[in-house]
């Protein structure tokens, strides 16, 4: 299990996992998986950083270089 920041990220703009969720187009367990470190697809991790009003190029500020969503990083299928 990796760490990144999407909690952080997302308390510190006031949203909800809902809220994120629905931004994102994932289902709020997916949140809730993510952010309590278990791996997603790189997808899900696009999505999720859209929907932080973030751009891709900004994914080291949510996701860690082992989480890379180039997938260049050690991602885990799941």
């Amino acid at each position: 299990m990796g760490r990144n920041h999407v909690k952080a990220l997302r308390e510190a703009q006031l949203m909800s996992k809902a809220e994120l969720a629905r931004k994102a187009g994932v289902s709020a367990l997916t949140v809730d998986r993510v952010e309590s470190g278990k791996s997603c697809r790189m997808d899900t991790k696009r999505k999720i950083i859209l929907a932080l009003g973030l751009k891709l190029s900004e994914k080291d500020k949510v996701f860690s270089e082992d989480e890379d969503p180039g997938g260049r990083g050690g991602r885990k299928k799941g």
